[in-house]
């Protein structure tokens, strides 16, 4: 992927794979906040629509986002459930919380390569003995931002146990 040097607004901060890849963490009720996104064949269309949505209800609430993170639960085909992580309840938005083991694993290139990283995040979940409950995806940047850092990093995030 090539940097582009335009002056595009950057609206995703950027991302260090460090703290994530690789990395067992526990959660003990950590909040989010929940939306549905709509998909074709796993391909979102109205994300950007969603999380301006959620972003609205984040900042009326004067909650922050930890980290930017945003985990996608591809449910079917034709939906993916979006969970914003936020400091604190947001009025108006679907409250809930996480609670458990979880492993994470960086990947990094084109978003058409998510199959690939699926199959090599379970195959890497099992080397270790763990046992896979759910699987998340975070994209990290908007596909703007990713062309203009020249990078496009996508983390697995599993609950184990």
């Amino acid at each position: 992927m090539t940097t582009n040097e335009s002056n595009d607004p950057i609206c995703c901060p950027p991302f260090d794979p460090a703290p994530w890849d690789g990395k067992t963490f526990q959660w003990d009720q950590k909040k989010f906040i929940r939306d549905h996104v709509c998909t074709i064949f796993f391909m979102p269309l109205n994300f950007g629509q969603v999380m301006k949505r959620l972003n609205r209800k984040v900042e009326s609430a004067g909650a922050n986002m930890p980290d930017w993170l945003c985990l996608s639960d591809h449910t079917s085909k034709w939906n993916m459930d979006v969970y914003l992580a936020v400091d604190r309840e947001v009025p108006g938005a679907e409250n809930t919380t996480l609670s458990g083991k979880f492993f994470a694993k960086v990947y990094e290139g084109s978003y058409n390569e998510t199959g690939k990283w699926c199959k090599d995040f379970e195959g890497l979940v099992s080397s270790q003995n763990m046992k896979m409950k759910k699987m998340y995806k975070w994209y990290t940047t908007c596909p703007k931002c990713a062309r203009k850092y020249g990078k496009n990093y996508v983390v697995i995030v599993g609950e184990i146990g």
